[in-house]
């Protein structure tokens, strides 16, 4: 896990979009962002993983963890969230 420095962080209309499509809840996605492991992207961006409970249904299947991803933009005053991906196994 990354200390991140408490900047803003900021959901773009596409990321908030993405939480819905993908079963996220922005509180998931803030935490991945404050508390995942950091790896770079493409573009200079950089992508948060975070594991969490999930036990439950997702298109018709169970699962018992569900991996938040955020893809975020680090600019000197905020960090901004381009994109959420998740993923259940």
């Amino acid at each position: 896990m990354v200390d991140t420095p408490l900047k803003p962080v900021r959901l773009t209309s596409h990321a908030r979009l993405q939480c819905v499509e993908r079963g996220a809840s922005e509180d998931e996605v803030l935490q991945a962002v404050r508390e995942g492991d950091r790896e770079p992207a493409k573009r200079g961006r950089t992508i948060c993983r975070l594991n969490v409970e999930f036990g439950n249904t997702w298109q018709g299947s169970q699962y018992a963890v569900k991996q938040v991803v955020p893809v975020i933009v680090e600019e000197e005053r905020e960090i901004v969230v381009v994109t959420v991906y998740t993923f259940h196994f």
